[in-house]
């Protein structure tokens, strides 16, 4: 079997489409067809299913896809360590964290771990969350911060990976307000108040696939569907991108209160709706399960050991259950 086949199998699962997978590995249909046939001639058993489209995996698939994702993500981290060993002491922490977390969270985050002890060199790569995830994957960052909930799943399977707590979050919906002169029989009340109506649906501003704040938000309404009426009118991955178009007064965004607080204090932004509408949600320091460098791994205990005293003063922020799961994941260090 040739490794780049895996490379191939995972193209195929994300786009579930030959056509587009081919562009991605900038080979043609016929080449990436054949490549995909030897693998699935090497394994014994067809992986996909190819009456319909999208293209979906087989039961024998779905079992492979997580060993697939594993070698790969294990081979690109072998190879990125070995680079990594040959300086001095492959020191630098490398994180992924997704933009909005990039500008809001992790500052003060990093900070108050600094005063605990000294971190040395770090970079960080601020993206979408499936860029974000891509970047696990492939071994090129070792610790992701991101927003969580649990019905929400994503791409870092448990078996590879592992996580803990480490700060809390909520979705608000929110508008910009009505101001003086605008017709409005009180101004500062929401512009475009929930739940909407089949006559007046509400503008909505929406995440896209890549997001995963969209990811949650699509997962609770799917376990707790709110009678909202919404008529999206814009879509993008970037919570900073829906903020400001509704500052704008363009629509209703679900953005994280960390974003948009200062906006909350000087009614630049107003809910759309009461408590209701809000989605409480995790943020999550995830790391690979397998061994990693020294200072990675000595910056993985510093952070547990904080998470675990601001878990244990602010229960009700650390996710409950979820949290308790953690904790007792965390005896393995």
């Amino acid at each position: 079997m040739e490794l780049s086949w895996l490379d191939d199998f995972l193209a195929l699962v994300d786009s579930g489409n030959f056509s587009r997978a081919a562009d991605a590995r900038h080979l043609t249909q016929p080449a990436f067809s054949r490549r995909i046939r030897a693998l699935e001639d090497w394994a014994g058993t067809p992986l996909f299913d190819r009456g319909g489209q999208p293209v979906t995996l087989t039961e024998a698939g779905r079992r492979f896809r997580p060993f697939a994702d594993e070698t790969v993500r294990r081979l690109l981290q072998g190879r990125e360590e070995a680079r990594l060993a040959a300086q001095s002491e492959a020191a630098t922490l490398r994180f992924a964290a997704t933009h909005a977390l990039s500008l809001t969270f992790f500052p003060s985050w990093l900070r108050a771990l600094e005063a605990r002890a000294r971190l040395g060199a770090i970079t960080l790569s601020s993206d979408s969350m499936e860029a974000c995830e891509r970047l696990m994957l492939s071994g090129q960052a070792q610790f992701l911060l991101c927003h969580a909930h649990p019905a929400a799943a994503g791409r870092l399977e448990a078996e590879s990976f592992r996580s803990v707590v480490v700060g809390g979050d909520r979705l608000v919906a929110v508008t910009a307000p009505f101001s003086a002169g605008l017709g409005a029989d009180s101004p500062g009340q929401p512009r475009h108040a929930l739940p909407g109506s089949d006559d007046a649906p509400l503008p909505h501003l929406s995440y896209s696939r890549e997001s995963g704040m969209g990811r949650i938000l699509e997962a609770v309404r799917a376990v707790q569907p709110a009678p909202a009426t919404l008529d999206t009118v814009f879509t993008s991955h970037l919570a900073a991108v829906l903020r400001t178009l509704a500052r704008d007064g363009r629509g209703v965004a679900w953005l994280p209160e960390s974003l948009i607080a200062e906006d909350l204090a000087r009614g630049a932004l107003v809910p759309a709706g009461d408590d209701r509408w809000t989605v409480p949600v995790q943020i999550r320091l995830v790391r690979p399960r397998a061994r990693q460098t020294k200072a990675a791994e000595s910056f993985w205990t510093l952070a547990v050991e904080a998470a675990l005293w601001r878990n244990a003063e602010s229960p009700a922020e650390s996710g409950g259950v979820v949290a308790g799961v953690e904790t007792t994941a965390e005896k393995e260090l």
